[in-house]
């Protein structure tokens, strides 16, 4: 499973997830096919067809040389050795053999991440039909997804973060019949989601630090997703009920400072096998849906940062994997049971800035009463 913390940048690890995949070319190949290749018919390559017996790593060459001569800045010479047609020995690019024909290698992996390399992606990328895993984190890649990267049908990890890449959403991804981690934060889009990305089968989804805006899709939870991270986005909004069709799958929901509006819905303690959940730097209010006490796999619980109120429930304060509850910055006005001495319990928690009675550094008299008179009715 993709995992937010630890994203998958070795040349180690990369090699051994090209080595896993080669049993997933055979079903993909057969499913898919192969789509009609770009056509070229550049002065100068003459000598280097002649040299390459392989359709597809020919192919591949093109899309490589093609790729270097819009690369202007590359300060570790890592594609100072993509040179002649072994594109098989170009340092980052990785080959496998077709398990249907175990004499035919093709590029099957690229791993450029944390390489600094400055360009953008031509439309010759598209050439590379066995492509499976694309890592380009980490760069200084810049402008628009090229369209014909949806030749792209066995693509099933696609990470593009920490670039600049700028525009509305990248439509194109949609078309990856094959994907399952789409990395995209820390990048410039723009605009809407769709809603069809909710609609693909996707096992993690990075969007945080972006410039995206507009609302949650409502059909938000039709994805198989365990890993969801929208952070430090424009949506605004509410959460959409429809979260809780993300029960059987959805383990981390990362949702900081994205101006959420309204009150969390109870849904959200639907998905039973969470684990991660943040919601702070919004502006939430309401109580705490009773329903998160039930979610008995949550490690980290964080609201801090809204304008929520009344009481700290007991059930959430005891969920036997809690690990770090944080609840400051809101307008709750009693902690039940354990919850006034989590610390006891060995739980990091921060309950700074409430209306706590007895608690320090706490809000004033006037600004608690002013909410608590009040009161959001959520349910």
């Amino acid at each position: 499973m993709a995992s937010f913390s630890n994203p998958i940048t070795t040349t180690t690890t990369f090699i051994i997830l090209i080595l896993s995949l080669t049993s997933l070319f055979n079903n993909l190949t057969a499913k898919n096919g192969h789509k009609t290749p770009l056509h070229h018919n550049r002065r100068g390559h003459s000598s280097s067809i002649k040299a390459i017996a392989n359709p597809r790593l020919h192919q591949a060459y093109i899309a490589l040389q093609a790729w270097k001569r819009v690369i202007y800045s590359d300060p570790n010479n890592l594609t100072t050795n993509w040179i002649g047609p072994s594109v098989c020995n170009y340092t980052g690019v990785y080959c496998s053999k077709l398990p249907n024909d175990t004499k035919l290698q093709v590029v099957a992996g690229i791993d450029l991440n944390h390489a600094d390399i400055a360009g953008f992606l031509p439309d010759e990328l598209g050439l590379l039909n066995d492509l499976a895993l694309l890592h380009l984190n980490s760069n200084r890649f810049c402008g628009i997804l090229p369209l014909t990267l949806s030749n792209l049908t066995l693509l099933y990890e696609l990470d593009l973060s920490n670039n600049r890449f700028v525009g509305p959403f990248p439509s194109v991804v949609l078309s990856l019949p094959s994907l399952k981690y789409l990395d995209l934060r820390y990048n410039e889009f723009e605009g809407p989601l769709p809603s069809q990305l909710f609609s693909k089968n996707l096992d993690a989804i990075f969007f945080n630090n972006n410039r995206l805006t507009s609302v949650i899709p409502s059909n938000l939870g039709s994805s198989s997703a365990s890993v969801i991270v929208f952070a430090n986005n424009f949506f605004g909004g509410q959460l959409p009920p429809s979260i809780a069709n993300f029960a059987n799958t959805l383990e981390e929901l990362l949702l900081i400072n994205t101006s959420l509006t309204g009150c969390l819905p109870p849904e959200v303690g639907f998905l039973y096998k969470l684990r991660v959940f943040d919601v702070s730097y919004n502006k939430l209010v309401g109580p705490i849906p009773y329903t998160i006490a039930g979610l008995a796999h949550l490690e980290m619980l964080n609201l801090a940062h809204n304008m929520m109120s009344g009481i700290v429930q007991e059930g959430i304060c005891v969920l036997p994997n809690l690990s770090n509850f944080t609840f400051s910055y809101n307008y709750f006005c009693e902690e039940q049971g354990i919850c006034s001495n989590l610390t006891s319990k060995g739980i990091v928690s921060d309950d700074r800035r409430n209306c706590l009675p007895d608690k320090p550094l706490q809000r004033s008299k006037k600004d608690c009463e002013a909410v608590n008179e009040h009161p959001v009715e959520c349910f």
